[in-house]
């Protein structure tokens, strides 16, 4: 039976009341979905049951459980409250849990007045809940104890409920439950033949030590404060001695395991019996308590388990005895996992992690799928697309994910369920060990458990408190990798100099970014970072760049869609889904109000290129650098909360986006990678292309004779120029030298687009990089003709000659005072403006790569590398005051949450006159800075000395005055609303 555990709430607003409203007459009831498989002898409880809410907390006292619920109020179970009609509608003041972004009111901005009306609730900083409720709900069914139950100990199975049950039998306390990360199991003792009554207390409010309440098994960020039960609900019976758990620890190279083995004892007596398991039989003795016990079993056909060899072992475990007749399946794989100075090994094999963070968001349901083929399909996604592994960042899946990457070969740290401030007093640290320990008993068989992480980013006295954590358990069970804190980690306990208590690190920031791109890497970075200590480092959330959303997404959420790919039952008809998209709804809106809706699509692919350049980027960096270990990505899909955080190549339900493949994906997140250190994208005719090219490869093993080959493409896919490197055998690892690549580029044609290809011949094993050739001298004076242009940066120069009927190509510049608000950067933006108000905003830029001004300015419809060199300091037009019509040449692409009309490049009537405008850098200066900045000069007054320049939008003279001034000014977006000092933040 679990320890007992006193419960009470922590209030994020003193003026949000919990109780907001009854439950009301328009219930809606969803079909339950189906209980999971029973456990051979169980007998699962599923199905109806009855249920009532205790707003004031009022049924301990008044003695719930010692009568029947109301019969007229029925729940489906396994399954959730929220989506069956209960709970509180949402309302603008719904007390979400959630600290990031650190201020929830919300409904103080003007821009969300709409939104707070009843009837069209929208909450801007994540996916709503149906319905919301934080509270104390009862659950309770009779069941029927058969007879031949009789004289053995029955026991209670929730496999997933948060987050304090108490469990009563009658008008009896059972006990107590306390978990987020494992199943709730109750000793019901033996039970008389015969009906009894079952209640089931639930309170999922946020209870003591305090949880920071983005944790993500917590917050509802992404729809973690569900209340009910999910997954199996079942009774089972052993005999009054039993086995209480067992755990496998395998020897690889001796091709053995170590059974561990706990007996429980509910006889009160000591006794003796014999364990057998794997054809070896032990004796054992337990004393009244229970007893420990461990044996050796020989495995000499057994493979070790990886990503390239799932192999599963199996072994019956049988106690037999006084009063002991007890059995179990036990399930592992031979592997062994440690660390080697600043590598990790895998059976031996230096290991690479390629992950995906995972915050548990399911948006049909709420609750993390429960049942393998889910997970198997969540699991194949991610392969498909070059990883090999996950990081649940802050919560612990259920066992069916365990199940599935047991059986596809795929790597997993979990986490306990915190993203905390440890206080010295150690009380989150016993809650922290206490967590640990059901978590290691559950899933601690499971060779998928790789590493196990203490906390995401811990805060407080967790420098002294989480080094005793890491000594404990890595001592107790020395099966897998911890980590004390992803992210942020203990200084070395005995000081500078001396190792860490993590087993490995999670760099973030200090050793990732631009700062390798373009062949670099982040070596220099890490070694600051170990403080002249040797240990593993895997990058922490890498990547997190945004691109625009597609607003077919909101479709989605209702369920109904025909198939997806992960969830393939999507809503039985008949139910309701957990998640309502209202921030989708409101950036939606916020589009249309723009003018930009149309745009979707355009926006949505363009930004999107532009994200996968930049984590291809990021991904290549890392697998340069010589000591990293792997990366965590954030993420390959979408994250639903803290503002939005459109960092994925897939959406929120693991579907694509449309603008990348995992083919092409793969090329740079697969286990086998050609890079090189080609440190510059922009060339001219004078320039040689001179790179060296490398090889990570973490395949199954070392590849005999490889034929690497390099080639130029261009724009139409045509071999311009290629070559050979020298075959070579290649182990497995990491800056494998491929040779060097020099490639002359005066007798390419110029301005293009191309390609450089690296190639393992004979294999699946390629990469590509994008570069553009310019001319070494580009003419770009405006020649002496009766069709000549003006170039200028003076507004009253332009006036004149667009009054007089004349041409101007206007450099709009730099203004002295440029808005922060309208800069442009070279990477997208950090997850959102909500989130981080004060760092980027851009997205990328939309190009119309038709458009006859820029025929010699290679260009595809998205951002890349060539535009990047040109947006060093330089501000975007705001041009939310000219005509709706007007459609750039190059437009910024806005965050969501703003949505301005902005340009770089556009061209418009002005009476008899014509204008093109950019905020390109295209003066003398600029041109001497910037290699392509000639090029697109050229290509724009090519354009418009010819009879292709026909502006299709007319703007007054007298309009465009009035917008000079203003160009470069943005309007005043509030985020935080005025503080008044009644906000807690648990952040």
């Amino acid at each position: 039976m679990s320890s007992s555990s006193t419960s009470s709430t922590i209030s994020r607003r003193s003026f949000i009341a919990l109780a907001i409203a009854t439950i009301g007459s328009s219930r809606l009831y969803a079909k339950a979905l189906p209980a999971s498989p029973t456990r051979v002898g169980a007998i699962s409880i599923a199905g109806q049951w009855r249920i009532a809410l205790d707003r004031d907390d009022a049924g301990i006292a008044g003695k719930w459980f010692a009568k029947n619920l109301v019969s007229g109020s029925p729940i489906q179970l396994p399954g959730i409250l929220q989506t069956q009609g209960y709970g509180d509608e949402i309302t603008a003041k719904t007390p979400f849990v959630a600290a990031l972004p650190r201020d929830m009111r919300w409904y103080l901005l003007p821009q969300y007045k709409a939104y707070t009306k009843p009837g069209n609730v929208q909450v801007p900083y994540l996916s709503q809940p149906v319905r919301h409720y934080l509270g104390v709900a009862w659950y309770q069914r009779s069941i029927e104890i058969p007879p031949e139950w009789q004289g053995k100990r029955v026991t209670l199975t929730l496999e997933r409920a948060r987050w304090q049950t108490d469990v009563y039998i009658n008008d009896r306390l059972i006990g107590s439950n306390r978990s987020l990360v494992v199943a709730h199991e109750f000793d019901l003792g033996m039970l008389s033949t015969g009906t009894h009554r079952l209640s089931v207390r639930i309170d999922n409010r946020m209870l003591q030590p305090a949880y920071r309440a983005d944790g993500h098994a917590v917050s509802d960020a992404e729809g973690s404060t569900w209340n009910g039960m999910v997954g199996r609900i079942e009774l089972s019976a052993t005999s009054p001695v039993w086995i209480a758990d067992a755990q496998v620890f395998p020897n690889v190279a001796g091709k053995s395991a170590q059974i561990r083995v706990e007996i429980g004892n509910l006889t009160g007596k000591d006794g003796s019996g014999s364990l057998s398991a794997g054809g070896v039989t032990q004796s054992v003795r337990w004393a009244a308590n229970g007893g420990k016990t461990s044996f050796e079993v020989a495995l000499p056909d057994s493979t070790p388990w990886s990503e390239f060899t799932p192999v599963l072992q199996r072994l019956r475990l049988t106690l037999t005895g006084q009063d002991a007749d007890d059995s179990r399946e036990l399930t592992f794989g031979m592997r062994e996992i440690k660390t080697d100075g600043n590598q990790i090994l895998l059976n031996g094999e230096q290991f690479h992690l390629r992950s995906t963070h995972d915050g548990g968001g399911f948006p049909l349901t709420g609750y993390p799928a429960m049942d393998v083929d889910t997970w198997k399909n969540i699991i194949g996604i991610c392969k498909e697309w070059g990883l090999n592994g996950m990081r649940f960042h802050s919560w612990c899946p259920p066992e069916a994910a365990f199940v599935a990457a047991d059986e596809l070969g795929f790597y997993f740290q979990a986490e306990c369920g915190m993203w905390n401030a440890f206080d010295a007093g150690h009380k989150m640290l016993d809650l922290l060990n206490d967590e640990t320990a059901r978590l290691l008993k559950a899933y601690g068989n499971h060779p998928s458990l790789l590493m196990l992480g203490a906390s995401n980013e811990p805060a407080g006295a967790y420098h002294t408190e989480l080094p005793v954590w890491d000594k404990k358990w890595r001592e107790a069970d020395p099966r897998r990798l911890y980590c004390d804190g992803t992210g942020r980690w203990s200084a070395p306990p005995a000081g500078p100099g001396t190792p860490f208590a993590a087993d490995f690190l999670t760099p973030g920031g200090g050793a990732r970014g631009p700062m390798g791109w373009f062949g670099g890497d982040y070596e220099e970075a890490l070694n600051k970072l170990r403080l002249g200590v040797k240990v593993p480092c895997i990058a922490h959330e890498t990547g997190q760049f945004c691109a625009y959303p597609d607003f077919s997404v909101i479709a989605k959420f209702s369920g109904k869609q025909a198939s997806y790919a992960a969830f393939p039952k999507g809503v039985s008809k008949g139910s309701q889904a957990y998640m309502h998209p209202g921030n989708y709804i409101i950036m939606r809106d916020s589009a249309e109000a723009h003018g930009l809706l149309p745009r979707n699509k355009e926006f949505a692919q363009a930004s999107g290129r532009f994200q996968v350049a930049c984590y291809k980027e990021e991904i290549e960096a890392n697998l340069r650098t010589p000591s990293y270990s792997g990366y965590q990505l954030l993420d390959l899909h979408d994250y639903l909360g803290q503002g939005g955080a459109l960092i994925g190549l897939l959406d929120a339900f693991w579907e694509e986006k449309g603008y990348v493949t995992a083919a092409e994906f793969r090329q740079y997140s697969g286990a086998t990678v050609p890079l090189v250190r080609l440190k510059k994208r922009l060339f001219t005719t004078d320039n040689t292309l001179s790179t060296t090219a490398e090889l990570a490869h973490f395949g199954p093993q070392a590849l005999a004779a490889v034929k690497p080959v390099w080639r130029i493409v261009d724009n139409a896919g045509k071999t311009v120029l290629s070559g050979a490197l020298p075959v070579r055998d290649v182990p497995r690892g990491k800056n494998i030298a491929l040779g060097s690549i020099n490639a002359e580029l005066s007798g390419l044609p110029a301005p293009a687009s191309y390609r450089l290809e690296v190639e393992l011949s004979g294999t699946s094993f390629r990469n590509q990089w994008s570069f553009w050739l310019y001319p070494v001298a580009v003419p770009t004076m405006v020649p002496a003709s009766a069709n000549g242009v003006l170039v200028t940066a003076s507004w009253d120069e332009a006036r004149a000659v667009l009054s007089a009927g004349g041409k101007v190509l206007f450099l709009s510049g730099s203004p002295e005072k440029p808005s922060p608000e309208l800069a442009l950067s070279r990477t997208p933006i950090f997850w959102n403006r909500l989130m981080n108000p004060k760092r980027t905003w851009m997205l990328g830029l939309w190009c119309d790569d038709h458009h006859a001004a820029l025929k010699k300015y290679p260009t595809e419809a998205h951002c890349d590398w060539q535009w990047v060199e040109l947006l060093t300091n330089t501000t975007a037009m705001n041009i939310e005051d000219l005509p709706h019509t007007l459609s750039p040449v190059v437009l910024p692409i806005d965050d969501w949450n703003r949505n301005l009309r902005l340009a770089m490049l556009f061209e418009c009537a002005v009476g008899n006159g014509k204008l093109m405008v950019t905020s390109f850098d295209l003066s003398d200066k600029g041109l001497a800075r910037q290699a392509g900045a000639a090029s697109l000069r050229r290509s724009l007054l090519d354009h418009m000395e010819s009879t292709a320049f026909k502006p299709a939008t007319q703007i007054s003279l007298e309009k465009l005055d009035a917008w000079m001034p203003l160009r470069y000014v943005a309007p005043p977006m509030m985020i935080s609303p005025p503080a008044t000092g009644d906000v807690a933040d648990p952040g």
